[in-house]
This record gives structure tokens, sequence and C-alpha cells, in this order.
């Protein structure tokens, strides 16, 4: 009993981390999924914001989103690498409409990186996770944030009607996928991932309702709308195009 108690001890204490702390996956090669204990944090109340839904212009994604691991990261998880914890530098072309990061915040910053990891692969065939992303180096980055400050949406230079620029393909009390095309799917446009955040409250009750009602609409978004508030002293980001996973340290591309 002892031994069995100091297990459990470690395997506790091993997962007392931020709240986003979660889709950190060991290996998926173990194939063992155990429930994780995390140190629930409380956000300060976030003030009232009501959020509308706009009509989807594709067929409903092909499987529950909270089992789509397109849409739900936590399904696929993230191992920490040891690339630089800076912006870096890449050639090629620029889309200007791209999402500015930096507009997260409020006023807009560039905060500091103080982790970065690989986003696990899906295994299509296996419906599993493979092994981390090898190229771009780096598909994850925690931001510095201070617990409790507001989340925005990031801009970019896309409408996708009515003055809006995104859409909530998934929302959890901790992560959001935000998509910036009107498709319920990652196939074309840019998709943002955020993890570590306290979702806002009528944002998640949006989102549910939409989901459970078959998906026909989902919440849209502005640019520098409020989706909630940091959970901790960072939060997790990735952004895909047409589905594949970016490096979100690029200056020229996000920043």
């Amino acid at each position: 009993m002892r031994r069995l108690l100091t297990v459990v001890l470690v395997f506790v204490a091993a997962h007392t981390g931020t709240v986003w702390a979660a889709g950190r996956a060991a290996a998926p090669a173990a194939r063992v999924y155990l429930p994780l204990v995390m140190r629930r944090l409380t956000s300060p109340g976030q003030p009232p914001v009501r959020y509308e839904t706009l009509p989807v212009f594709s067929a409903p994604t092909d499987r529950p989103a909270e089992e789509h691991p397109d849409l739900n990261l936590a399904l696929r998880g993230y191992a920490p690498t040891d690339a630089a914890r800076s912006l870096v530098d890449y050639g090629g072309a620029t889309d200007d409409h791209a999402p500015r990061l930096t507009g997260l915040f409020s006023p807009p910053r560039t905060p500091q990186i103080r982790g970065v990891y690989r986003v696990y692969a899906w295994d299509w065939s296996g419906d599993a996770p493979g092994a981390p992303i090898a190229s771009p180096p780096v598909t994850l980055i925690a931001l510095q944030a201070t617990r409790g400050e507001a989340l925005h949406l990031p801009p970019s230079g896309y409408d996708i009607g009515s003055g809006y620029q995104a859409l909530v393909l998934y929302a959890a009390p901790h992560r959001l996928t935000l998509k910036y095309t009107r498709e319920d799917n990652v196939v074309t446009g840019y998709t943002l991932h955020i993890e570590g955040l306290d979702v806002h409250p009528a944002l998640l009750a949006t989102y549910r309702a939409a989901d459970a009602a078959g998906r026909g609409s989902l919440p849209a978004l502005r640019a520098g709308q409020a989706v909630g508030v940091a959970a901790d002293a960072e939060i997790g980001v990735a952004i895909r195009d047409a589905g594949t996973f970016m490096d979100p340290r690029s200056r020229k591309d996000w920043w």
C-alpha cells in the first residue's frame, strides 16, 4: 500500500503545473492514457459579452468536434523541444492578411516565448497520435501572460461576412480552435489553436448550443473581440495554414 501511495503522489506532483499542461503529452507509443490531476486556477470574473453565430459554408465536420484531432488539440498532444525560444526569420513569400498574434493581447505586444513544443502528427489509419511533427521544428509555443488578463481574436485582413473574421470550430473550458474562413474544417485558410485560457462562459455556452444544434451555424468573432482570459502565467498557441502546422515563431508571418 505504501508503494502504491508513493506512485500516486509522484503522478500527482508531476501534473500540477499550468492548466494547459494536459496537452503536453508523453510520446504516444506507450498508448497509455491516464486521467491528469491538474491545479485548478480560478480567474477573475469576465465582463458580459454577447456572441453571435454565422452559417457555415460546408458540411459539418466528419466526426464530433471533441473527438476530431484537427479540432481538439488535446487528442494530439505536444512534446517539448530544445529549439530557440525567440522569434525566427524565414525566407519566402508573406501573406499580409495573415493573423497577427500580437493582437491576442491588449494593447498588442510580442510577449516572451517561455516554451517551444512539437505537436504530434495524427495517424489517420490507426486513428491515434503519431510521432511529433519534425518540420517545422516548432509547432506550438508558450507565450508569457498574466493570469486573468483578457485574450482576444488576433486581427487578420480577412472578412468572413458581416464584419466577422473567424468562426469557433471547437471550444472547451481551457482551449479554443478558431478558423479564419466559414468552413467547418481546417482544409483551407488559417486555423488558430489557443491553449491554457479560461474561455469566456458566454462563448462556451454559445458554442455548445451551436454544436448541439448540428453545427449549421457556429460562433463568429470580430477582430479584437474577447475570447477569454489567461488561466495562468502562459498560454499555448499553434497556427495552421490549409491544415499544415506552421512555426508560430516566424516573425514575418505572424508578428
